[in-house]
């Protein structure tokens, strides 16, 4: 039975009694019935659909030691994140083809934290996650970055927190730049908006509710496994942020992901569905049938150490070609599976440019310094790293309008005694009707601008008047450069940090869409287990410090406008980490706070960007690596450049065009051999 139904089977077989107003304060206010129930709750969860899945990697292939290999697989998917779970079931709608998934991690099933929207924080830092760290920004304060990633089914769609699963497609401009940038390769013209718009439209189902009846269904998608919508718990200061937004002259958009545009403020459109559950791609697209599916195995717990090669073709013209995958199962006893077909890498823009040069393809002198074979000299592999910035600004609540919502450090950490009972009856109130603050997507509203917006941002706003000008990186005129996140609450550092401030405070939070700051991702060692060092070089660029100045001033700009500026109580003007003072703030003194706060959006991308191998790309606009045919890059890693928005539903729509375009190459292999 599955989980929501066994939900609402021990509920309805409840005595009547229960639902009498006495007794339901009774359980609310009682620890015991409370830790019953959610130990009940926990152990259900546990018992989700995993059956097809196999926590057993050496299953799928003998141990390496064993050579008489006799198990293969045409396609053998590295990665089951966010683009590995849509490739395993698309491609293994044909019964002809065999799919093996390789995930190092877990099933997100098993985990109330990937399935309930507001527990988030609390796959951080733990087994869920890579707990991966920059290298010390130079350019923001020399701190070390936390960048949490994914280490399960779904990847970092359900782990990397609200954030990630805001539902949006980006502008549609962007598209249209990725096509440009392919300066006419073969196959360039298909990552256009027009043409990559039916990915998009192909894998959502939108949930209309009545209460965003603005948004036209005819536009939207209707029979996607991806459920998508208006469901999350909203703040009633929520509402006040849009209003504030409009009258700061940012209107209202109702509907952010159209070929109308992406400008404007709206409530977070989000991955959670009508039972106000989070989906992921390992729910929405590994469901029980399709795991059922005899020609496809997905294998957890299998660490995939390199991919092995073979040079095929005529004498002194050989390419090489994927032809094994070699992985550890959490034992350390290593395996190798061959692939028939393709291998393609869906291991996210930290860990597939990390497997790529651990396989020896990447930058020759790099891999040679770690005594790695080269393979194919790429150095496109692990440059380009383009991430979203974000930092975050406090403002004092004076309305306590909602003093019950919870903190992140209250979902994070064990509850303090007297935030037990508040938890708990959150908890209950989620099980018994899907609403209140576990509902909750934490960001609940959006607003996108442009650094150049004259309506935004007089000259006249600046002290510094050399400041004025900006190179406009945006992909159209339609495309923003900023966006302001609104958040019920105040967090600091992911949530790791107590908020130190007495009272309810909420946050406005500027991100940087369009960076021209550009990391690298090298090798610490020819160790797997070594985590790779990441520097994404955040603010090292004067662009960047110049529009998140701007951004600094659109977030005053918006708290000084009603109804927003009522709420804000003048008890904290002069709490040094508070921002009721902003507009009296130097841009150095901005810049200054800027270079402190900044942290990652958790959207990293473009670590193996599609390009001409000329222009440092690393694969084709088949999304085949350069020079190595049947070796595949699908996932954000691959974008040519960050898209002004959220990255998971672009992620989708690539793994969907990318499961067409190797189903096409399959077929056409098959019939160039004779069905053989």
């Amino acid at each position: 039975m599955p989980v929501e139904e066994t939900i609402k089977f021990i509920f309805s077989s409840l005595p009547r009694f229960i639902y009498q107003p006495r007794a339901v304060k009774t359980i609310l206010l009682s620890p015991a019935a409370l830790c019953v129930l959610a130990l009940g709750l926990r152990w259900l969860y546990s018992k989700a659909s995993t059956t097809h899945i196999t926590g057993d990697p050496g299953k799928v292939r003998r141990r390496l030691k064993d050579r008489d290999i006799d198990t293969e697989y045409d396609i053998v998917i590295v990665g089951g994140g966010t683009a590995g779970c849509v490739l395993a079931s698309r491609l293994s709608e044909d019964p002809s083809i065999r799919v093996l998934l390789l995930e190092a991690g877990t099933s997100s099933r098993t985990t109330l934290c990937s399935q309930i929207p507001a527990l988030f924080p609390r796959s951080f830092h733990t087994a869920l996650d890579y707990n991966l760290y920059t290298v010390p920004q130079t350019h923001a304060a020399s701190k070390r970055k936390y960048w949490p990633r994914g280490k399960m089914l779904g990847g970092c769609n359900p782990s990397a927190g609200a954030l990630r699963y805001r539902f949006h497609h980006g502008a549609p401009s962007d598209y249209d730049e990725w096509a440009q940038l392919q300066k006419g390769q073969e196959g360039a013209e298909e990552w256009s908006y027009q043409q990559l718009h039916r990915y998009f439209m192909k894998f959502e189902t939108y949930n209309p509710s009545k209460e965003h009846d603005l948004v036209d269904v005819r536009l939207r998608g209707s029979s996607g496994p991806v459920h998508v919508g208006h469901f999350g718990h909203v703040s009633e200061l929520t509402h006040k942020f849009i209003r504030a937004c409009h009258n700061a002259g940012v209107c209202y958009n109702p509907d952010i992901n159209t070929s109308k545009g992406t400008l404007g403020s709206t409530e977070t459109p989000t991955y959670i569905d009508a039972r106000r559950r989070r989906v992921t791609t390992e729910t929405a697209y590994l469901t029980p049938a399709v795991l059922a599916r005899k020609n496809l195995t997905v294998a957890t717990k299998a660490k995939v150490l390199r991919i092995l090669f073979e040079h095929k073709g005529n004498a002194g013209n050989t390419v090489p070609h994927a032809v094994a995958v070699q992985y550890a199962n959490e034992r350390g006893k290593v395996f190798e599976v061959k692939a028939r077909r393709e291998v393609v890498l869906a291991a996210g823009a930290v860990h597939t440019p990390q497997i790529l040069m651990l396989s020896g393809v990447g930058p020759a002198n790099h891999l040679v310094s770690h005594g790695i074979p080269v393979v194919a000299d790429l150095p496109g592999v692990g440059s380009h790293l383009m991430d979203h910035g974000i930092v975050s600004f406090y403002f004092m609540d004076r309305s306590k309008a909602d003093i019950s919502a919870l903190t992140v450090s209250d979902i994070r950490g064990i509850p303090r005694p007297s935030l037990a009972f508040k938890l708990a009856r959150a908890a209950l109130q989620y099980y018994m009707s899907g609403t209140g603050p576990f509902a909750g997507n934490i960001a609940e509203a959006m607003s996108f601008a442009r650094s150049d917006d004259p309506k935004l941002f007089p000259h006249d706003v600046f002290r510094n008047a050399g400041r004025a000008q900006l190179e406009d990186t945006t992909s159209g005129a339609n495309a923003p450069d900023i966006e302001v996140l609104f958040t019920p609450l105040a967090y600091m550092e992911h949530g790791d940090v107590p908020f130190p401030i007495k009272g309810h405070h909420f946050g406005l939070n500027a991100i940087l869409l369009r960076p021209t700051s550009m990391g690298t991702l090298r090798l610490h060692s020819a160790d797997a287990y070594d985590a790779p060092v990441i520097d994404p070089k955040y603010l090292s660029t004067c662009h960047d410090v110049d529009v998140f100045v701007r951004a600094a001033r659109l977030v005053s700009r918006i708290a000084q406008r009603e109804p927003l500026a009522s709420l804000v109580d003048p008890a904290g003007d002069d709490i040094p980490l508070l921002n009721h003072k902003m507009d009296r703030q130097s841009d150095a003194e901005i810049e200054a706070l800027v270079r402190d706060r900044v942290q990652t959006l958790y959207h990293p991308t473009s670590t193996a960007r599609m390009a001409p191998r000329a222009d440092g790309g690393v694969v084709d606009p088949f999304l085949r690596v350069h020079g190595v045919p049947n070796l595949r890059v699908v996932d954000a890693s691959m974008f040519p450049t960050i898209p002004s928005g959220h990255t998971s539903a672009p992620v989708i729509a690539v793994a969907e065009k990318a499961a067409d375009m190797i189903k096409e190459t399959l077929i056409g292999h098959h019939l160039s051999s004779g069905g053989r």
